[in-house]
């Protein structure tokens, strides 16, 4: 056990090859394998969720007609909308990347994989997503009618309540901690395994409250008064995370033996496979969230006001008299 993260270095390396060898032709969405077809090697490619691949679709369509109606109707802001664009571009290729690609197939046979595609939602994705503000941007997409009519809706005490109940710090914060427990859990985990629609709630919990989660710390966090609660949602989601990363990794067994067929009939030792999946949550996983941290307090720090020392009175007359 103690030379456990070389071995898991040298299983990413072979996982690497693995992934490198993926076919490129769509095919039919198979994450959710069946017992006889978990006793085979999984055949790699592109993979074709309808429902998802038309979300992603619909998203892009619409952020464009959105960007292109923004940017003909004034010239101001146009730096920050085109970074707008561009982060939100980078977030929602990197979903295609999780959702669509080989790895999608790959982390049906092997846990690091897997740990790999949840990550690229959790800490790739959404905080590029949300950095996109989207949600401004998709509104002006539609006629000035339906526009207001949705603008008009959204504004309703209901659902302004709800969204600012769920856009509380700690609240995101709870929601996101408790989906990322939950879900790593050995009877949760392989009932996702196991169902293609547990699956699909396990992916969606895990996209949407870390979108909430971001959009405190990008978002409601941007202001100077929230600053404060950014960083420590960011710092405690760095260790709670870091130590469920930390548990699987330095776990003597393994905890989803859904994995053992897979894994063993593409080479690799599965409980290698789970140190190497830990370690993607511990050490990139960790390592984002403590940036993020830092790229807030450097920005709270900047935009504080200049704090002005008044002269003391006494000492001012002393300097007037003499």
């Amino acid at each position: 056990m103690a030379h456990f993260p070389l071995r898991a270095m040298n299983t990413s390396m072979r996982c690497a090859l693995a992934f490198a060898a993926a076919c490129v032709p769509p095919g039919v969405h198979a994450h959710v394998l069946t017992a006889a077809e978990r006793s085979a090697p999984p055949v790699l490619r592109w993979t074709f969720e309808p429902w998802v691949v038309a979300l992603l679709v619909v998203s892009l369509g619409l952020y464009a007609a959105g960007y292109r109606r923004l940017r003909a109707r004034s010239r101001r802001g146009r730096g920050i909308r085109t970074r707008q664009l561009c982060a939100f571009v980078a977030g929602w290729l990197a979903l295609v990347a999780a959702l669509n690609s080989p790895l999608d197939a790959l982390s049906a046979a092997l846990f690091s994989a897997h740990m790999v595609q949840h990550e690229l939602m959790m800490i790739v994705a959404a905080p590029l997503l949300v950095l996109g503000r989207p949600l401004a941007v998709w509104l002006w997409a539609f006629p000035p009618a339906a526009r207001h009519a949705i603008a008009a809706a959204v504004r309703t005490p209901v659902l302004n309540g709800l969204w600012r109940a769920l856009c509380a710090p700690t609240v995101a914060w709870l929601l996101h901690a408790a989906a990322l427990w939950a879900w790593h859990m050995p009877r949760f985990f392989e009932a996702a395994l196991a169902s293609a629609g547990i699956h699909t709630l396990q992916h969606t919990s895990f996209l949407l409250s870390a979108l909430l989660f971001w959009w405190v710390v990008f978002g409601e966090g941007a202001r100077r008064d929230q600053s404060g609660y950014a960083m420590l949602s960011l710092f405690t989601t760095m260790v709670h995370t870091g130590a469920l990363g930390a548990l699987l990794t330095l776990a003597p067994g393994l905890w989803y033996p859904a994995y053992i067929e897979p894994t063993t009939a593409l080479g690799f030792d599965p409980l290698q496979d789970q140190q190497l999946g830990g370690l993607v949550m511990w050490v990139p996983g960790g390592l984002a969230y403590l940036i993020a941290a830092l790229l807030t307090g450097a920005r709270w720090l900047m935009h504080r006001a200049p704090v002005t020392l008044m002269p003391n009175t006494l000492a001012a007359r002393r300097d007037t008299t003499s």
